[in-house]
């Protein structure tokens, strides 16, 4: 599984019949952007979970269905930056260099 935000739908008039009328998503998972079939009713800005592979096929409605990417659930509350390290603020001196040991 995969978490990604939705960046914006993505509309294509020319698809295949198996394709029904499911929505297309773009998703950014990192800097790589994606288009993922939204099988659950997302808008751009949105956090969500998606299934790749053969999870993909079943989550967007049957095993021969053609995706590899699929949104399967909207996240209520996501903080992508919860437990990163903060760089120090610009001015603050970093840590002093530990002490060398031995004699001069």
């Amino acid at each position: 599984m995969l978490i990604c935000k939705v960046v914006k739908p993505l509309v294509s008039t020319n698809r295949i019949p198996d394709f029904e009328h499911k929505h297309l998503q773009v998703v950014q998972d990192g800097s790589t952007q994606k288009v993922a079939v939204d099988a659950v009713g997302c808008i751009p800005g949105d956090w969500v979970i998606c299934v790749g592979s053969s999870a993909a096929r079943e989550a967007a409605g049957s095993k021969s269905y053609p995706s590899d990417l699929t949104i399967v659930g909207i996240i209520d509350h996501w903080d992508p930056d919860a437990g990163k390290a903060t760089p120090p603020a610009s001015g603050t001196p970093s840590a002093a260099p530990a002490p060398q040991g031995g004699k001069a």
